[in-house]
C-alpha cells in the first residue's frame, strides 16, 4: 500500500485550537456518542464540476493518528487543558466510520464528498486535517482536468514544485495533477513516491553555462541522445531552433526528441520551429511550450492552429490561479441518532447520515439525489462507499492509474455544456422527500423555540 509523502510524519497537532478545546469541553460534559459530520463544497462561480482527490491521504492519516508523549507535553505546557483530557488523548485513536466518494469521481455542490461518522470528540478532532487535505488535491486535480479536456491529446506535465506553496503542496499538486489527465511531473520525489512518469528538460543557465548554444545542446545530447528537448529561447527564439538543428546535425543524430519554448509569441513561433525542424528534416521532433500555460492559452493557441506538442504547466495549476481556494466545510448532521441541521443564510445544512445517487442517461449525468442512507433510488448508482469501518481499512485503495482512469471516464459522462472552460452550468442535487420533510420539521422546531 502507496500513501502520500506529507502524512509519513505524526500530523495529530496539525489542527486548529478551538478543535481540542472544543473536545475538552464534550469529555468532561460525557457529550462523546456518535456524531455524523458532511465534507462538502458550496458553489464554485467558475467551475461546473469538481474532481474528487486526496483521499489516500486522509485514510492514511485517520487509520495512524495518535498523541505522542510530545504531543502530550507540548499540550500540557499551554495550561490549557486538564491530566484527565491529557490521558484520554494518549491513548486517542479514531475508531469511526468513514464514507466516501471515490477519488477520480465528478462531484458537485452541496454533495457530503467525505462522511464521518464516529464518537463525536473523534469526528471534531479530525476536522482541520481533513479539510486541510482534500482542498488543494481536489482544487489541482480540477485544475488539470480542464487541461487536459481542451488539450486534444497533446501532452501535459506538472512543471509547478517551485512556484507550489511549499512541499507538502508541490506533492499534493504532482499527485492530483496525474489524476486529472496529466502524463507526469517534474518533481522527482514524486515520482518515487507515487510511480508518476517523471519529465525535464532544461534551464537557462545551463545554455548560460556554455559558451554557446550549440555546445550546450551537443553536451546535453550526447549524454541524453533518447530524450533530449532543448531549450531554444535563451536569446533569440529563431536562431535558437537553427542553433538546436546545427547541434543535432554536427553529432550526426537524425532524431533528437524536440525543442521546447517558453516566452515570446507561442502562436508564431511554434508555426516557425514547426517549419524549420520539418525542412531540415526533423519531422518528428515534437514542440514544448511552457511559460504562463493555462486551459485558456492551451485551448486558444490550438484553436488557432498552434503545432505544439506538449505543454509544462506549472504556476496556473498548482495554486489553481483563477480558483485558489475551494468553499467547502465540515458540518455536523447527526448526532446522538438525531438529525440537526444549520440555519445559517446561504449555508444552511442538510440533516442526517446520507447517500447520494447518480442517474444517467445513455450514459451522461442526468441528476444527482441525495437521500438518507437508508433510502434507495431506483436506477441510482451510489457514490458513497464505506472505506472505514470500526478505525480500520475495510476497502482497497485503487492505484493511481486507476484513479486517472475514472476521472477520464467521470468527465466524459457530463453533459457537454459543463465540459465548457469558459461557462460555469451548475447542477444541484435533488432531495428526498425524507429529508425535506425534516429539514422543515426541524426549522418549525426552531422559529418556534425562537418566539419562546
Amino acid at each position: 500500500m502507496r500513501f502520500g509523502f506529507v502524512n509519513k510524519e505524526n500530523m495529530s497537532l496539525l489542527t486548529d485550537l478551538y478543535e481540542l478545546t472544543m473536545a475538552q469541553v464534550y469529555f468532561k460534559r460525557g457529550m462523546n456518542r456518535t456524531a455524523i459530520f458532511d465534507f462538502y463544497t458550496r458553489k464554485v462561480e467558475n467551475r461546473s464540476y469538481l474532481i474528487n482527490a486526496g483521499l489516500e491521504q486522509l485514510v492514511y492519516y485517520l487509520i495512524n493518528l495518535k498523541f505522542t508523549e510530545e504531543d502530550i507535553d507540548y499540550l500540557r505546557s499551554t495550561g490549557l487543558f486538564e491530566e484527565d483530557f491529557l490521558k484520554y488523548l494518549k491513548d486517542f485513536r479514531f475508531t469511526g466510520n468513514v464514507y466516501a466518494v471515490d477519488e477520480g469521481e465528478v462531484v458537485f455542490p452541496d454533495e457530503p464528498i467525505v462522511q464521518v461518522e464516529a464518537p463525536l470528540i473523534e469526528a471534531q478532532i479530525i476536522e482541520t486535517f481533513l479539510i486541510n487535505t482534500l482542498q488543494l488535491p481536489i482544487l489541482v486535480a480540477t485544475k488539470a482536468m480542464r487541461c487536459f479536456s481542451v488539450a486534444r491529446g497533446t501532452v501535459l506535465v506538472d512543471f509547478g514544485l517551485r512556484r507550489a506553496h511549499g512541499t507538502d503542496a508541490g506533492m499534493k499538486a504532482a499527485r492530483s495533477s496525474f489524476i486529472g489527465g496529466f502524463a507526469g511531473t517534474s518533481n522527482v520525489l514524486a515520482g518515487k513516491e507515487y510511480g508518476i512518469p517523471i519529465f525535464g528538460t532544461m534551464a537557462h543557465s545551463f545554455i548560460l553555462a556554455h559558451k554557446n548554444e550549440i555546445e550546450a545542446f551537443i553536451d546535453f545530447a550526447t549524454v541524453y541522445p533518447e530524450n533530449a528537448i532543448l531549450l531554444v529561447d535563451t536569446y533569440d527564439t529563431v536562431e535558437g531552433v537553427y542553433n538546436a538543428v546545427k547541434a543535432m546535425k554536427k553529432i550526426g543524430f537524425k532524431h533528437f526528441k524536440g525543442i521546447r519554448l517558453d516566452s515570446g509569441d507561442l502562436l508564431s513561433l511554434s508555426k516557425i520551429s514547426r517549419e524549420i525542424l520539418d525542412k531540415e528534416g526533423f519531422k518528428d521532433a515534437i514542440i514544448v511550450a511552457s511559460g504562463g500555460i493555462n486551459e485558456y492559452k492551451i485551448k486558444e493557441l490550438l484553436d488557432r492552429g498552434a503545432p505544439i506538442d506538449g505543454w509544462g504547466v506549472g504556476t496556473e495549476l498548482v495554486v489553481s490561479a483563477d480558483l485558489p481556494y475551494l468553499d467547502c466545510a465540515y458540518k455536523l448532521v447527526e448526532y446522538d441518532g438525531k438529525p440537526v441541521m444549520k440555519f445559517s443564510k446561504k449555508k444552511r445544512t442538510l440533516p442526517y447520515k446520507k447517500q447520494i445517487y447518480r442517474i444517467y442517461e445513455e450514459g451522461i449525468i442526468k441528476k444527482d439525489v441525495i437521500t438518507r442512507y437508508d433510502e434507495k433510488v431506483d436506477g441510482g448508482r451510489s457514490l458513497l462507499k464505506k472505506y472505514i469501518e470500526n478505525g480500520e481499512l475495510i476497502k482497497k485503495l485503487p492505484s493511481l492509474k486507476e484513479i486517472k482512469e475514472k476521472a477520464i471516464k467521470s468527465f466524459n459522462s457530463l453533459p457537454e455544456d459543463m465540459k465548457d472552460i469558459n461557462r460555469a452550468v451548475h447542477l444541484y442535487p435533488e432531495i428526498s422527500e425524507t429529508i425535506e420533510r425534516t429539514v422543515k420539521e426541524l426549522e418549525m422546531k426552531y422559529l418556534k423555540e425562537r418566539k419562546g
